[in-house]
């Protein structure tokens, strides 16, 4: 587990929360999508400034708007390639990309695929290993939890029908293609390989992605789930169970049947849906027993008043709050979501979560 000595008071309550240690605030965040930025610029801007229990350290200027230099190269318009062959298309700067070219799409093209490096191959470029070391150590130094991960969003359900495309992949799991054994064991080796690299140069925590549900349902059902999916996880997290290493799992979509898989695989703090899930089914598979970093409901914040967010906000915090931790909440706000409702949602978040304010 994860020494509190030489962490500042944010990460200190953040590993409380995770461990149920009766944290002293719960930890809340607001994502703000580059495009929400380019669209709202100094408005934006403002709010942000007006709530720095909420954007610690965050200063005018802190943000270009026009983002001459995007965080992720699937949030730039256009069409890439990846490193797995895959095609992205963009149409909307500042937002995220969508597959649309899969290698293997035909079963043909298997025999001659060849995957990639894991060490020297990204996804959109070269590995830089010392890169990664020293934003551990800088981590580290300024008293944060230095986590590591690696990985591209989507690295193993999802990139199996980056490869596959999503059709075909439901249909080899539902006639029991062999063939797909092969691309499994291709991409896990890839990513346990790029997990125990990862693991060697000390992180303290690993952060992953990989969107496993649908808006209503396991795409492939909790069993077929648990004969291809699961036992990759199993054995690509063992590394880091090996070693007690704290593991955070975002997953959009439903995924409520298979939350004690994913405790089982190694999860400590997993970033769940609201709306994909249900608040009932948040409440009895993972309360207390697992900490949840909870996405609140992005799907209701671009058309609810100001009562319906704050009354929203309230439920899921007194549904899923515990005395003794296991509860962050999360909103995202896309560029659909109005300046005053990004108000509403850092001063409903402020005075639930009671975050203090820390120079």
């Amino acid at each position: 587990m994860i020494s509190t000595n030489g962490k500042n008071r944010r990460a200190v309550n953040t590993l409380k929360t995770i461990t149920f240690d009766t944290p002293e605030w719960t930890p809340c965040n607001v994502g703000l999508m580059p495009a929400t930025w380019m669209k709202y610029r100094e408005d934006l801007e403002e709010i942000v400034l007006a709530h720095p229990r909420l954007f610690p350290g965050f200063q005018r200027g802190d943000v270009d708007f026009d983002f001459k230099e995007l965080p992720n190269p699937l949030y730039e318009l256009g069409r890439f390639v990846d490193c797995w062959g895959t095609v992205w298309e963009n149409i909307e700067r500042g937002l995220d990309s969508h597959p649309i070219g899969f290698p293997l799409e035909n079963w043909d093209a298997l025999e001659s695929y060849v995957s990639p490096d894991p060490l020297t191959e990204d996804s959109f470029g070269p590995r830089d290993w010392d890169e990664v070391k020293r934003s551990l150590n800088e981590a580290r130094a300024r008293g944060d939890i230095a986590t590591a991960g690696g990985l591209q969003h989507g690295f193993m359900y999802m990139r199996l029908f980056y490869l596959r495309r999503f059709e075909n992949l439901m249909m080899d799991m539902a006639t029991d293609d062999a063939r797909l054994q092969t691309v499994i064991r291709m991409v896990e080796s890839y990513n346990s390989t790029v997990i125990r690299k990862n693991l060697e140069l000390g992180p303290e925590m690993m952060g992953f992605g990989d969107d496993l549900g649908l808006q209503r349902i396991l795409p492939m059902g909790p069993v077929l789930w648990r004969k291809y999916i699961k036992p990759s996880y199993m054995r690509m997290f063992a590394p880091c169970r090996a070693v007690d290493m704290p593991i955070r799992l975002h997953t959009d979509g439903h995924v409520v049947e298979i939350i004690p898989d994913l405790i089982e695989i190694g999860v400590r703090l997993l970033n769940p849906q609201i709306r994909a899930n249900g608040l009932d089914g948040l409440v009895k598979m993972a309360k207390g027993q697992v900490a949840l970093h909870q996405d609140l409901d992005r799907q209701l914040f671009p058309f609810a008043t100001p009562s319906e967010i704050e009354d929203h906000i309230g439920e899921v915090f007194e549904a899923l709050y515990l005395p003794e931790g296991g509860l962050m909440l999360h909103a995202e706000c896309e560029p659909d979501v109005s300046l005053d409702n990004i108000e509403v949602i850092c001063k409903t978040l402020e005075k639930i979560c009671k975050p203090p304010l820390i120079a």
